[in-house]
């Protein structure tokens, strides 16, 4: 070809995540100025020289997994309150904690904390919601992850925000620090759930976010009491109150979306609205199921979350699609729901189509951005091999993955951050 590239990926076996793309046994990534410019088979690399060249023998090369949901900096809260029920666990433990330990230093830590968790277990992009969170960009950007970002909004004096008629106004002077700042960073805002905050606070929130052209994130349905407060307050399902409120469209993401009926999926659908599905969280809590498959057979597009650290406690999204696609399975007394390629599209492409980033991450296309991992098979648990697809679900841990790139820069190399931290400093 005659010039030099960035990074050569080959070798490996390539799962490009694009719809009717083969599995390609023996296959090659070329990245250049963190863009994609070739994802194929290793014929098709004849003669190609790069600055860095990675062997993926043994490996399979695929999309960094994205994380629909979390909220990074309650990792500080990993452990703290388990086993218990989620309106006791929120109002006598997770509340007092985040007003006593929550500040703009000890968010910047447990966010970066979170990222690097994250990194080191293959996720690339995630989409957090929470206070102060311009230090939780800082962090972002500091570990070289990919990520929307929300600024929480509630009617609740909150972290960074003492008085709540401001917390609309501090979310959009967060969208319009953080739009331009850097590619990885994309700002949202984050209306916390339509029981915390009033039909005027949502309406302003969301006005704001179309204004401003970026992803309003909210928590919809999580709980059965919260259907029952919105039903016995405005006579309508969670869904619906939204969408009379103008909320849905295809710059919404729904987290959670568990207390859905067949009408409110067909509203979802029908608006373009996206959901992330928190399967661990979820059972943990026992808020119950989210009826994914009948959401996917809408065609609404869903990805998975991991939900914050307090209420899982990890970020392991290999162990998310495990989870997510045997929960279906029994949920449904139908082995053949949820299969392990859905699962796999659902951390992936489909999770970037949730979020309004499928143009840019979530497959490994010609023009994409170089977020890609390389997952080892060269391990007990991984062998033998017959389908990819159901190893990664059914087999993989986060453990397994051996080098991570997002925007075409290595972050993990050979299992271990190439910026690393130090545990004591956490202790």
């Amino acid at each position: 070809i005659g010039m030099v590239y960035d990074i050569l990926i080959k070798n490996g076996m390539l799962l490009t995540m694009e719809k009717g793309d083969p599995v390609i046994q023996r296959g090659g990534v070329l990245i250049s100025r963190g863009r994609i410019e070739y994802a194929g088979r290793m014929a098709g690399l004849i003669s190609v020289d790069a600055d860095l060249i990675i062997d993926a023998s043994s490996k399979i090369i695929m999309p960094g997994l994205i994380n629909c949901h979390t909220h990074l900096p309650m990792s500080m809260f990993r452990g703290l309150a388990d086993d218990l029920p989620l309106d006791v666990w929120l109002n006598d433990h997770i509340f007092p904690a985040e007003a006593q330990r929550v500040n703009p230093s000890s968010v910047k830590k447990w966010s970066l904390h979170s990222c690097r968790e994250m990194l080191l277990s293959g996720t690339t992009t995630c989409c957090d919601g929470y206070f102060h969170e311009g230090m939780v960009a800082e962090a972002v950007l500091e570990s070289g992850m990919r990520a929307v970002l929300g600024q929480g909004v509630i009617d609740f004096p909150a972290p960074g925000v003492s008085d709540p008629k401001n917390n609309v106004d501090e979310a959009v002077a967060f969208v319009e620090k953080w739009k331009e700042r850097s590619p990885l960073i994309h700002p949202s805002i984050f209306c916390h759930s339509p029981y915390t905050c009033s039909k005027e606070t949502l309406t302003a929130a969301k006005g704001a976010a179309s204004s401003l052209g970026v992803l309003l994130q909210i928590h919809v349905a999580e709980t059965g009491g919260e259907v029952e407060m919105i039903r016995n307050s405005h006579g309508m399902s969670v869904v619906e109150y939204l969408d009379s409120l103008g909320l849905l469209d295809e710059h919404t993401l729904m987290a959670h979306s568990i207390w859905v009926n067949e009408r409110d999926m067909d509203i979802i659908a029908e608006r373009f609205a996206g959901v992330a599905h928190c399967p661990e969280s979820n059972m943990k809590l026992a808020s119950g199921v989210a009826p994914v498959p009948a959401m996917l057979e809408r065609k609404i597009p869903v990805g998975l979350g991991t939900d914050g650290c307090a209420s899982n406690n990890d970020q392991d999204l290999f162990s998310e699609m495990d989870m997510a696609a045997k929960l279906h399975k029994l949920i449904n007394s139908d082995p053949c729901v949820m299969d392990a390629r859905t699962t796999v599209a659902m951390a992936t492409i489909e999770g970037a189509g949730a979020l309004g980033l499928d143009g840019i991450t979530g497959s490994i296309k010609k023009g994409k951005r170089g977020d890609i991992i390389l997952v080892d098979l060269d391990r007990p648990h991984m062998v033998p091999l017959y389908d990819p697809f159901s190893a990664l679900v059914y087999a993989a841990k986060g453990a397994d993955v051996s080098h991570v790139f997002v925007d075409g820069r290595m972050v993990v190399r050979d299992g271990a951050l190439l910026y690393p931290e130090s545990a004591s400093e956490f202790w």
